[in-house]
């Protein structure tokens, strides 16, 4: 199967963000780690929202999408690989001890620096910032609910709660849900052997071909081509 081309790149090693860049809701294909050396910014993507500042570390995996509004000085950023053993945690942002050691190493090693990060990693749990964040944190848990029970719940005005989300987040909570659910389902297929149809059910698609086609629209593959890859690395 043919493979969509249309990922943002990260390319490893150092970027620089202009003063005040802005990225709308993009997508990345590959999984990578972002440290923040210099300046600072706003992300919010599939994993939450976040204010960041040097020091700061952003774990990023496989088909992750999100947005990034850059400060007044802009920032200097490393990307490095994501190391394995960050991959198969739950943290998401944390922070590094020496970000400018990882430079001087990445220079030389971008597989040592990346396992030195992994080393010094300190995680952290940032508080919501405000109540998309709130909801953002709801959709990704992919228990349904209704958007207008939610908004009545938390006091938000039903006609608010599309653009307010949208306004943080860069897509409506819809789309947000539907984009947290196919990376779920990516992940299942690709690490698992759970039967698609179970996969389907226990994250709440319409059946098995929706959940087929959520999946493919976010990654480019199927779930069965996902799984046939993960099954020829076995062997």
């Amino acid at each position: 199967m043919t493979r969509l081309s249309c990922f943002a790149d990260a390319p490893l090693g150092l970027l620089r963000h202009g003063e005040h860049e802005r990225r709308a809701r993009h997508c990345h294909d590959a999984p990578f780690v972002a440290v923040v050396l210099e300046g600072g910014y706003q992300e919010a993507g599939d994993e939450g929202r976040w204010n960041v500042c040097p020091g700061d570390v952003l774990i990023h995996h496989a088909f992750e999408s999100h947005l990034n509004r850059f400060d007044a000085s802009g920032a200097r950023v490393l990307i490095l690989d994501l190391p394995s053993e960050l991959a198969q945690g739950a943290h998401i942002r944390g922070s590094a001890a020496n970000p400018e050691q990882l430079v001087r190493l990445a220079r030389r090693d971008g597989r040592a620096a990346s396992a030195l990060l992994a080393e010094s990693f300190a995680p952290h749990t940032p508080a919501p910032l405000d109540w998309p964040d709130l909801l953002a944190g709801d959709l990704r848990r992919l228990v349904p609910f209704a958007l207008a029970d939610w908004a009545e719940r938390h006091g938000v005005r039903a006609e608010t709660l599309s653009r307010g989300f949208r306004a943080a987040y860069g897509c409506t909570p819809k789309a947000y849900r539907a984009d947290v659910r196919a990376r779920a389902a990516f992940r299942a297929a690709r690490t698992g052997s759970d039967p698609f149809a179970a996969i389907a059910h226990h994250l709440h698609f319409t059946d098995q071909s929706h959940m087929t086609h959520a999946v493919a629209r976010l990654t480019g593959a199927t779930p069965g081509w996902w799984r046939r890859q993960m099954d020829t690395r076995r062997r």
